[in-house]
């Protein structure tokens, strides 16, 4: 398990990023710490994700789908169900499925904004500034 806090500031917007593959992890939260507007966490423990969530307080999620033990789509459906919890905005990202693909689907896979992997950071900017309330 690894977790990781990067970048604080009162007026910046709080992102969880769960996330086992350590590569993509480390590009999106540098990406991410870099703008100047996020406030990032890093959960590598698809576990501990909940509790993550609990302790951070974010105001968007940026969940994998495919991790082991706890999968996204589990950690997805657990969020839906939580009434603390149900009106973060949660933005998937998968290997599993092309851009292209996604887009098709006019940006939703399992009921959630999805982004496909690898990740382009434009894309992800957008996606980020769509779905934060």
């Amino acid at each position: 398990m690894f977790t990781a806090l990067s970048s604080t500031g009162d007026d910046m917007k709080k992102i969880l990023v769960i996330e086992d593959e350590e590569t993509c992890w480390k590009i999106i939260n540098f990406f991410l710490t870099n703008t100047g507007q996020y406030e990032v966490k890093i959960e590598s423990d698809g576990k501990r994700a909940l509790a993550a969530v609990r302790e951070f307080k974010p105001d968007l999620i940026l969940l994998d789908i495919v991790m082991p033990d706890t999968d996204g789509i589990e950690i997805s459906n657990q969020l839906k169900t939580d009434n603390n919890f149900q009106e973060i905005p949660v933005v998937l990202m998968t290997a599993i499925v092309t851009q292209e693909e996604v887009d098709l689907r006019g940006g939703i896979l399992y009921g959630r904004p999805c982004i496909a992997k690898p990740i382009v950071n434009d894309n992800l900017l957008a996606c980020i500034e769509n779905n934060l309330s």
